[in-house]
């Protein structure tokens, strides 16, 4: 088969980052958008509004939203104890803990939910892992070119031009968007995708509990990874007392080294989640056109649904 004919067979993957678009969707649209009963949904029409932008623009093939069955899984949480410990609003010996949500949000949520799998739009959450891991795997899989839409940087570990995975990071709403490949990297950050996720341990995250290394911030973690490739080829510069490190770079890294030890397995995103078989491709129409209906009624979704049902019939 002619190259040309190829590409034009190669099914493109939109990957959504769903928690981070609904967060962003909350704060965007006033919560003055309320269903009949009084309660807020500018979460669920903000979000409809997002999906309907992003097909109308992208136009993918398959479309997933991601789901963070557990924000804080605790194989994480055991390789680095404050991992998102400052989000927890209620601990559980059993399941995941409470993550804090704004009090109008959280009941949004499953709305949310419903409406996703009533319009046939794939959604997928697996236990022990979060969104990123899901999306992570679902680009390990992909045969053709992959976009992830999402407003975290973490997921910059998957850019890779080679395979056509690029972010969408929304920059205002999801009318303008970072179309993040690795130039942009290079350019913002001086690593390509598989360096992001060396650069952040090395750095830290103070919104995700991720301590980093004392004194080694964005700029200087760009640099070594220059110079060195990697955090492997870091630490090992730290044992070669010929490698150009500044002695408190030095000291630092190797005062750092149970952290470093342990940390990328904490920030790099799974590539092997066990996904369940779900049907990915784009719905043309609703799975279930009534109870579509029951539920537009029910929380007012009005021209937000109708507008992202209409993109996606043509």
């Amino acid at each position: 088969m002619p190259y040309g004919m190829m590409r034009k067979v190669t099914r493109r993957l939109m990957l959504l980052d769903t928690a981070s678009l609904y967060f962003r969707a909350y704060f965007g649209v006033p919560d003055s958008v309320k269903a009949p009963d009084g309660t807020p949904v500018n979460a669920v029409r903000g979000l409809l509004d997002f999906i309907d932008r992003l097909v109308k623009d992208h136009r993918p093939d398959d479309l997933v939203a991601c789901m963070d069955a557990d924000w804080r899984p605790q194989w994480r949480v055991e390789l680095i104890p404050s991992y998102k410990a400052h989000r927890v609003a209620e601990a559980h010996e059993v399941g995941p803990d409470e993550e804090e949500v704004p009090d109008t949000l959280s009941p949004q949520v499953p709305v949310i939910e419903d409406v996703l799998d009533t319009l046939g739009i794939a959604r997928v959450g697996v236990e022990e892992y979060e969104a990123d891991d899901v999306i992570g795997t679902f680009t390990a899989r992909a045969k053709g070119p992959v976009d992830i839409v999402t407003g975290d940087r973490d997921l910059y570990q998957l850019v890779d031009d080679a395979r056509g995975v690029r972010v969408l990071y929304p920059l205002k709403g999801v009318g303008t968007l970072q179309l993040t490949d690795e130039a942009v990297l290079r350019e913002k950050y001086g690593v390509d995708g598989g360096g992001y996720a060396d650069l952040a341990l090395l750095r830290g995250d103070p919104s995700d509990g991720l301590p980093g290394v004392p004194g080694i911030g964005e700029k200087t973690a760009a640099k070594l990874l220059a110079e060195f490739g990697d955090l492997a080829g870091i630490m090992a510069a730290v044992d070669d007392p010929s490698a150009k490190l500044t002695p408190s770079q030095r000291k630092r890294l190797d005062e750092a080294r149970p952290y470093l030890a342990v940390a990328p397995r904490v920030v790099r995103v799974a590539g092997d989640v066990p996904l369940p078989d779900v049907d990915t491709a784009l719905p043309r129409e609703p799975r279930d056109p009534a109870e579509l209906d029951a539920l537009a009624a029910r929380w007012g979704l009005g021209g937000s649904l109708q507008r992202l049902l209409t993109t996606l019939r043509t």
